[in-house]
């Protein structure tokens, strides 16, 4: 099997393409490729498929390392479009990707750059999905050893946005994984911490579901812009600097879809014996 390895702001991934080999994976299959010390190593792998609807360009199935199967990923899915264009599978400039959960819009742009649109966020309880009596803009969660005040959206995968003032003391780990499956959240949570530097400039850690704390997250940025807007927090544009570097992220407010502009990078392409 060929497999491409690419990273969006050391988010790295393992992207395959199911158009030109006929390719089924086991999730068993998904977790061996993704172990950094018997297979390839990731924190997503990525299967690029034929489109299932006219309209679109490419489907784009996305699995955790753990061998889930997940609705979006922001930083993947720039990955993958500049991937169909490296590997002349299109010649577009805008390109249509579905994913579970959404169609999106990519534009490539110079210097490795891919613009996506993320579409509008979802703040909607029922829809993120997370189980609470009504919509507020910060929640509070009970742990055993703690009360955590956050807030709560969708970026067609479900995130827990959480402010601190230093994010170098934070136990992203222990509190991420603690977070990742309380009972509010029927589909797990990816769990961000946000330390906010002025209107314009964050900075981000993540923990990803099924995942562990990666060097970015681009849905999570995405999320975190969305909650700091939505709570008067930060201007309609805003930089998110991440451990692995930094995004742009725009968004108007309630109704407008959110804009993500990143960087991504192609690391090898290999062969694998399954």
């Amino acid at each position: 099997m060929r497999f491409t390895k690419m990273n969006g702001l050391g988010n790295d991934f393992v992207i395959i393409d199911a158009i030109t080999q006929n390719i089924h994976l086991t999730s068993e299959n998904i977790r061996y490729l993704s172990n950094r010390c018997y297979g390839i190593g990731c924190d997503q792998l990525l299967i690029v498929e034929p489109p299932y609807d006219p309209t679109i360009d490419f489907h784009c199935r996305i699995y955790n390392a753990d061998g889930t199967e997940v609705n979006q990923c922001g930083n993947g899915i720039r990955c993958v479009a500049q991937f169909v264009c490296l590997k002349k599978l299109t010649n577009k400039q805008n390109i249509h990707i579905s994913t579970r959960s959404n169609h999106i819009l990519l534009s490539i742009m110079n210097d490795n750059r891919v613009s996506v649109n993320m579409g509008p966020p979802i703040f909607d309880p029922k829809l993120i999905p997370f189980y609470t009596s009504q919509y507020q803009k910060t929640y509070i969660l009970f742990l055993p050893t703690q009360i955590i005040l956050c807030g709560v959206v969708s970026m067609g995968n479900p995130h827990c946005i959480i402010l601190v003032e230093k994010i170098e003391n934070i136990e992203v780990t222990s509190l991420g994984s603690s977070l990742e499956d309380h009972h509010c959240f029927p589909e797990r949570v990816n769990v961000s911490f946000m330390q906010i530097i002025n209107c314009n400039n964050v900075r981000l850690r993540v923990y990803e579901r099924g995942v562990g704390e990666t060097q970015a997250c681009g849905t999570a940025a995405c999320a975190a812009v969305a909650v700091g807007i939505q709570q008067g927090l930060l201007y309609e544009s805003v930089n998110v600097s991440l451990p692995g570097g930094t995004v742009s992220v725009n968004w108007k407010g309630t109704n407008n879809a959110l804009h993500m502009i990143g960087s991504t990078s192609y690391v090898y392409d290999g062969y694998i014996n399954l």
